[in-house]
């Protein structure tokens, strides 16, 4: 009997400590922003599904764990703590800014890696965590482009700034104005909505009379698309102007052809690009068009686990070394980050909604 216990003690000090390599995608798979959990989730998936299939990182498989915040801060902390029991090497996300800043305070604690494909408030590589990334640029570079926009086209518009209250749509907001305060031009209106609202008779009445040519709003397509819809129901013909989270045929749907002209901000389509043609074609042979986050979560996998083969090590120190130093080969192109975390080459463009689909404008 002695000896069968030796026996199994030595079986379980001999097996390797992990089976897998646990990472968990975390984002809004409920609620009105479950469109970005879907792309977060499919572009997940299919960039597991590819590494597993050539092995895996250091012999072991890539188990995905999928784990819903709804975008909200207090779910994204209780998912936080939840994943802090030492089983999760890494996570993709959170999607959302208002869930990724406090969430990355609690992955510092805990020494897992978080690298979100979304979150573009800046106070989330701020903080100086050195194992908090984002494979997506940031509000100030993202506002600066919308900004230089506006200037170049519109100078002599009347412009309203719309925010949700939220730390991406308020995040984001602010920058263009800062960036249009740096250019010279005044904004003529500001006003807040709360994120789940549907009647926006006040805030279309309030644009008709202060007379604006060109709205921007920094938040989510949901609100984007009613506040679109109702401006053109009631006759309002002001040139409409939002933020990446538009990258989604859910912002058409619910528009329709009100929604025709509205234009948006985002990265040059990573779709376009010859590294990603391979993963687009394998993705929509799913059913699921990889638009949005889709690649950019897709390529955060990617950079992880060559990192983790680059450290030859699943030490986090030694990976969170290799993320900062290295350069990596991915859907988007190739990307590398700074001190802070942050891509080192960010890129923004304006694009324009028309007949369901979107496509960058000429005049740029």
């Amino acid at each position: 009997m002695k000896k069968l216990l030796l026996a199994f003690a030595f079986l379980l000090l001999a097996a390797p400590a992990h089976a897998d390599v646990t990472i968990v995608a975390q984002g809004s798979i409920t609620g009105q922003d479950a469109p970005s959990g879907e792309q977060m989730q499919n572009g997940a998936q299919a960039a597991v599904d590819a590494i597993n299939a050539k092995g895996g990182v250091l012999g072991q498989k890539i188990k995905l764990v999928i784990k819903d915040d709804a975008c909200d801060p207090k779910q994204g902390v209780a998912v936080a703590n939840e994943l802090g029991d030492g089983s999760v090497f890494a996570v993709i996300g959170p999607t959302c800014s208002g869930t990724a800043i406090p969430a990355s305070r609690i992955y510092n604690e805990e020494g897992i890696i978080m690298i979100s494909p979304s979150a573009t408030n800046p106070a989330l590589t701020e903080e100086g965590f050195d194992n908090i990334f984002r494979t997506c640029g940031r509000d100030d570079q993202q506002g600066r482009a919308v900004a230089r926009y506006i200037l170049a086209h519109h100078r002599n518009a009347k412009v309203a700034l719309i925010d949700d209250k939220t730390a991406y749509g308020r995040g984001i907001a602010d920058q263009v104005r800062s960036g249009l305060k740096a250019g010279g031009m005044k904004v003529a209106f500001d006003w807040s909505i709360n994120r789940g609202e549907r009647d926006y008779s006040s805030l279309v009445a309030a644009l008709k009379e202060h007379d604006i040519d060109v709205v921007f709003f920094g938040g989510y397509h949901t609100e984007a698309g009613l506040i679109v819809r109702q401006l053109r129901d009631a006759g309002d013909k002001a040139l409409f102007i939002g933020d990446d989270d538009l990258t989604t045929r859910e912002f058409w749907s619910i528009t329709g052809k009100a929604g025709e002209g509205a234009m948006m901000s985002f990265s040059p389509d990573p779709r376009k690009k010859p590294e990603a043609a391979d993963a687009v074609r394998r993705i929509r042979a799913r059913g699921f068009e990889p638009e949005g986050l889709t690649l950019y979560t897709y390529a955060a996998v990617q950079a992880l686990a060559d990192a983790i083969n680059r450290a030859g090590s699943l030490s986090e120190p030694k990976v969170v070394a290799e993320l900062h130093k290295g350069s990596y080969d991915t859907v988007v192109g190739k990307i590398s980050f700074d001190a802070k975390g942050d891509v080192t080459n960010p890129d923004y463009i304006l694009y324009r909604w028309s007949n369901g689909d979107y496509a960058p404008v000429k005049e740029q």
